[in-house]
């Protein structure tokens, strides 16, 4: 490693350079179709990275890691801060004035990307030494810049801001990166393996980022014993000699780096023919995959798979492995949607024939991890690894409920108040009326409620030590001097004005090198306060009990909190689901950011009994206390949808849910109370209204819950 390089690996933790202790990836066990991916993503950046899926403590990240390790050095420009190819340098990089400076051999960087990481963080920003001391317009690279030529890993990449996750999708799509913002322009070479891995119980990506991601994998933990045992055997052989545990594993980790490199190689000259192309595009209409870009995916991949099997020309193997790695997370679904797990694989039997008559599993014969060495078990990793990959989601997804279609009308029970019913299906969800905040907050982004963020339209510049600022606002911080130097007694007041022109004339272009400028003082500094949306916590409290009436009211309700977890999907919010029936209230789905979970929970969720709403109310806000303990920026709301009525407890029941009621109106926290009273001969009782009252919250009809409702309103309105 060059010093350059030692610098730089030194003064960002979040880069490595592959010399690094680490697990081999040749030892890692029951992993074979997240291996693969990653292998074809490195062979061909082209493909735009994978997403891995997975359960926590299913070693996604020490695969990631171990991978960078394997790879084949790279030949940098000496001392570019860009990572240029001397074969092939960038016309366009900011540092081309040290492309003659010779070259260097260096390992592949992985670069780590935190979940905190700022846009300017991320891109690169305006070099503030050197505009506040010379007044020169000067680019700091970003971790984009970082991982050109190598590998940008992103732990959690769901809980990444949408704005960070486009342009890291976008720069490994292009291969380059663009950054037009603060006096700034710049072009530089992105070209990296973007990984990124993600547990689903924490929210989802959205279906066009998700899109985005070439590759997708699902991984979770063998439920095989002797793989179970022999992934903790080898952890804890790495554990007590790690550097005689590597060299165990030196030749195998040599074979799959040569492996790659050839394959590079190989990758220019493999011939994807036509026939191979209408059999991916048969493949992707046939699966109802939306717009080309599952087509050219499969198609690299498949160019990609050959290469590494050292075909010169794609088959009809290539294509099947293709297809079950890039297309399945493609599928044109509802959000809340199971899926069918085995319609591509009829499609892929219908369409692309097998030719191997001795391979059973395509993905599995590629294992880039067999025959890693001693510690291979012939039984766990070789010979079954069928059975390790393919029961797997059968134990970890629960049976799908089954929805309305399917549900026999006859057969539907009333809820009365004594028996109750179990698991009433929600029906089709409706798009929801926006539900949002008063004021503004300061929580995470999202697209829900007015926020301050970090990212966003610029409203205001505040001093330093303010805590609402969010980055380095440029033109602030260059009038603030420019006022300071206006005021200065000692000047007249035409010389002012004269001087003051002559200073924001003399704010140099990149160009210039001049060193002269503005003379920016500390007290100048300005920093922006942006104005954009954030997500909140969203928690539902469900009256279930028999007061509801008859099941198909109850199919109502859950209807429209099914409609409302899509909302929340799509404004990037929390939600919890409170629910009360009997003599109990009792939090079904604790906040998550996975409305998923919340939704298929929901729908399991018994009815029946009196309506304690007093306890309802009571546990929604000592779960919203817990939560703001752990999460003081992320503001709740909650969303009560009940008759109002309350009758645990006796004729004190209702009195003693008002009084609750009005205890949280005095702790400020927002409500929306949802009426869900059935109208018996046109009359209501109105409990409902009465406790939006005491709550101080924003009332609405369960029919007026569809935003369709409010544009008839308006169009009704309108209409006179």
């Amino acid at each position: 490693m060059s010093r350059t390089t030692a610098e730089l690996v030194e003064a960002n933790p979040s880069t490595s350079s592959g010399n690094e202790a680490h697990f081999p990836f040749t030892a890692i066990v029951g992993m074979d179709e997240m291996a693969l991916a990653l292998c074809l993503a490195t062979i061909s950046p082209a493909i735009g990275g994978v997403l891995v899926r997975g359960e926590k403590g299913t070693a996604k990240s020490t695969m990631v890691r171990a991978l960078a390790a394997v790879l084949p050095p790279v030949e940098v420009v000496e001392h570019d801060r860009f990572s240029c190819d001397p074969g092939n340098p960038d016309p366009d990089c900011p540092d081309v004035a040290r492309h003659g400076h010779g070259q260097v051999a260096r390992p592949v960087r992985l670069v780590e990307l935190p979940v905190g990481a700022s846009e300017d963080r991320v891109t690169g920003s305006l070099h503030l030494d050197a505009l506040l001391k010379s007044g020169q317009v000067a680019f700091e690279p970003g971790l984009l810049a970082q991982a050109n030529r190598g590998v940008l890993y992103v732990d959690e990449v769901n809980l990444l801001p949408d704005h960070l996750v486009d342009t890291l999708l976008d720069s490994a799509a292009m291969g380059r990166a663009r950054v037009e913002r603060e006096g700034v322009s710049v072009t530089h070479a992105a070209r990296f393996v973007l990984v990124g891995t993600m547990n689903p119980e924490e929210g989802e990506l959205r279906p066009q980022l998700l899109d985005r991601f070439g590759l997708a994998v699902d991984v979770v933990a063998s439920r095989e014993p002797s793989v179970r045992v022999e992934v903790v055997r080898r952890r804890m052989r790495y554990e007590d000699d790690p550097a005689s545990y590597m060299a165990s594993h030196s030749e195998a980790e040599k074979a799959l780096a040569d492996r790659i490199a050839a394959a590079q190689a190989r990758l220019g000259s493999v011939r994807l023919t036509d026939e191979a192309l209408v059999q991916i595009a048969e493949i992707c209409a046939a699966f109802d995959v939306d717009g080309m870009r599952g087509d050219l995916v499969t198609a690299r991949t498949a160019v990609a798979h050959a290469a590494w099997e050292g075909r010169d020309e794609v088959t009809a193997d290539d294509i099947r492995v293709a297809a079950r790695l890039a297309l399945p997370h493609r599928k044109r679904r509802n959000p809340f949607d199971d899926g069918d797990d085995n319609q591509l694989e009829d499609i892929l039997e219908e369409t692309v024939p097998e030719t191997d008559e001795d391979s059973s599993d395509p993905v599995e014969d590629n294992d880039p991890s067999t025959g890693s060495g001693n510690d291979t078990p012939q039984d766990p990793s070789t010979s079954s690894g069928d059975e390790v990959q393919k029961p797997e989601p059968d134990t970890t997804t629960p049976e799908p409920v089954e929805g309305p279609q399917d549900a026999d009308p006859k057969a539907e029970a009333p809820a009365n108040s004594r028996g109750g019913s179990q698991g009433q299906a929600a029906g089709v969800p409706y798009k929801a009326r926006l539900l949002s905040l008063p004021s503004t907050g300061a929580g995470v982004a999202g697209r829900r409620s007015s926020a301050e963020v970090t990212s966003g339209r610029q409203v205001r510049s505040v001093l330093p030590d303010d805590p609402r600022g969010q980055g380095f606002a440029p033109l602030a911080t260059i009038l603030a001097g420019v006022r300071r130097v206006a005021s200065t007694p000692s000047t007249s007041s035409g010389a002012a004005v004269e001087t003051c022109s002559e200073t924001l004339g003399a704010v140099p272009a990149p160009s210039t090198g001049s060193g002269t400028g503005l003379d920016l003082q500390g007290s100048d500094l300005r920093k922006a306060v942006r104005r954009g949306k954030e997500g909140n916590l969203i928690v539902f409290v469900v009256d279930t009990s028999g007061s509801m009436g008859a099941s198909a009211r109850i199919r109502e309700v859950k209807t429209a909190c099914v409609s409302l977890l899509l909302d929340a999907y799509q404004r990037r919010d929390k939600v919890a689901v409170v629910t009360f029936h009997g003599k109990r209230a009792e939090v079904v789905v604790p906040p998550t950011g996975s409305v998923e979970v919340a939704e298929k929970q929901l729908s399991r969720v018994p009815t029946g009994g009196r309506t304690p709403l007093a306890e309802g109310l009571q546990t929604a806000y000592d779960l919203v206390l817990r939560e703001r303990a752990k999460d003081p920026t992320r503001r709740a709301l909650l969303v009560v949808l009940t008759d109002g009525r309350a009758s645990s407890g006796g004729r004190a029941a209702l009195p003693r849910a008002h009084r609750v009621a009005d205890g949280v109106k005095a702790q400020g926290l927002a409500s929306v109370v949802i009426d869900c009273e059935q109208s018996r001969a046109g009359f209501r009782l109105g409990l409902a209204r009465d406790l939006a009252q005491h709550l101080d919250a924003e009332y609405l009809d369960l029919g007026e819950l569809a935003a369709e409702h409010m544009s008839r309103a308006v169009r009704a309105r309108t209409a006179g």
